[in-house]
């Protein structure tokens, strides 16, 4: 670890810019990590000459006094945006070798605004997955593990909060289906925002489940955050779900007070499986916010104890319906050796997908066939109304949500993959604000006792990131949260 690794995302912003060193030194330093780095597995690719020659051009038009807004800002990314001529693979066999002619909107949004591309963080194979276990390329190590045991970084962009957390990168993109920023960032000390559904472009993302897909950043501080989505959102013509909508200053609201505001508290997240710690915390976290001057109200969300079944039939089916176009047809891996099309089409996705992702697809399948449609799926989406009608009664009285990111910390590799639906009990406080498409955020408050990261978790209303990156900015304050 150096000096500069030890920058977070405006302290190296405010280094280049007072040219205490380059960009094309903070990149080589970087690098320089990545490839000594052994132990975490969170990168599974990266193009040195690609990253430097990016350093370099970003030096030239510092030193012509043309910088951008992120000019020489390292940035990782996940293994699930498309980089144009870089490797793009979900972390799946079926597209080992998937090389993009094009690329992402929210990418190529970052490389515009003078960032750098350092490397392809790994992740739950396509994004299905709360532990980064599913990955092709094998688990991702959380870097607050001890010698004696590994445990899981989070998922599915558990690679992005491995990096971030080890000072791999300054940043690391996400995206967020029902958890998978947030989950991640709380399990391994980081800030991590899903922003409002329709806020980043979808565009050039490998599609999970398309209704509840959304880019976000993780970083080491609120303001981090807040720059980074500041620089990726924004309407984008190629993504119809794309919502034109003006993006505010976000790092503006970090500065501001929230006295007077309203802070919700459902007590339909006491469940019985909320381990003691974190409700410690959460209690914690209600003071800071009081001591800051905002009032805390209960509300009510009676359908939250309906959000994991409902998400578990809603993005299965969507998934099903997406995947199915990795056929061995077109692209990516073909089984070699079959006996006509129709064995081509299912060896090839026998082998080149994962269980997680075959038990996925298979449950999709079940739920949108005939004679299952309307007992499941139309049901589900019934259900996700009464979820969003929740959300709209709860805010008509709050400005925002509080309630724990995860029901516990970060447990050991293995423990949870016997039984598929405790692994997906990790995302329970979740998958409501995912399901509604609210804007959401984890910040890391505190420890466990085996000295590990929990994190707190803030909802607010659609396209209100604002307020988030308020409350966030306090909770941050007065939690202290001390890094690796």
């Amino acid at each position: 670890m150096t000096e500069i690794t030890n920058l977070g995302v405006t302290e190296t912003l405010e280094g280049l810019n007072k040219k205490e060193f380059s960009s094309e030194e903070v990149t080589k330093e970087y690098l320089e990590i990545i490839k000594n780095e052994k132990d975490l597995n969170a990168y599974i690719h990266y193009n040195a000459e690609k990253s430097l020659s990016l350093a370099k051009l970003s030096d030239e038009r510092r030193a012509k006094n043309k910088a951008l807004p992120l000019e020489g800002l390292p940035i990782a990314v996940k293994d699930i945006f498309c980089v144009e001529g870089e490797r793009t693979s979900a972390c799946s066999k079926i597209l080992e070798n998937f090389i993009p002619s094009y690329e992402s909107t929210v990418t190529s949004k970052l490389w515009q605004a003078g960032g750098v591309y350092i490397g392809k963080t790994s992740m739950d194979e396509f994004a299905m997955g709360s532990s980064n276990e599913t990955s092709y390329f094998g688990s991702v190590i959380n870097p607050w593990s001890k010698s004696e045991e590994k445990l899981v970084p989070g998922g599915s962009s558990g690679g992005s909060a491995s990096a971030v957390a080890a000072r791999l990168a300054p940043i690391a993109l996400g995206t967020d289906t029902g958890g998978s920023i947030r989950q991640p960032a709380s399990f391994c000390g980081t800030v991590g925002i899903k922003p409002t559904y329709g806020r980043c472009s979808r565009w050039g993302i490998i599609a999970f489940a398309s209704s509840l897909d959304q880019a976000g950043p993780l970083t080491r501080s609120v303001a981090d955050s807040a720059l980074i989505l500041q620089n990726m959102a924004g309407f984008d013509n190629l993504d119809s779900t794309s919502v034109n909508i003006k993006v505010p200053n976000f790092l503006d609201s970090c500065s501001k007070s929230i006295k007077g505001m309203k802070i919700g508290i459902p007590k339909e997240y006491k469940i019985n499986e909320l381990s003691p710690e974190v409700e410690k915390i959460w209690d914690e976290g209600i003071k800071w916010i009081q001591d800051a001057g905002a009032e805390i109200i209960d509300v009510k969300l009676p359908h939250t104890k309906y959000a994991l079944p409902t998400y578990y039939i809603v993005a299965p089916a969507e998934a099903s319906a997406n995947l199915a176009r990795y056929d061995g047809v077109k692209y990516g891996f073909r089984k070699e050796d079959t006996q006509g099309l129709e064995e081509m089409y299912s060896q090839t996705r026998a082998e080149g997908f994962g269980k997680e992702v075959k038990r996925r697809i298979l449950i999709g399948t079940y739920v949108l066939s005939a004679g299952y449609y309307d007992a499941y799926y139309l049901r589900a989406q019934k259900v996700r109304t009464k979820i969003v009608e929740d959300f709209n009664s709860a805010f008509s009285n709050c400005d925002a949500i509080l309630t724990p990111t995860a029901p516990s910390g970060a447990f050991k590799i293995g423990e949870k993959n016997i039984d598929p639906i405790t692994m997906y009990m990790n995302d329970i406080f979740t998958v409501p604000a995912s399901l509604a498409g609210l804007p959401a955020m984890s910040i890391p408050a505190g420890l466990d006792s085996n000295r590990c990261p929990l994190g707190l978790q803030l909802i607010g209303k659609g396209f209100d990131e604002e307020t988030l990156f308020s409350i966030g900015t306090i909770i941050e304050k007065s939690a202290n949260f001390k890094s690796i």
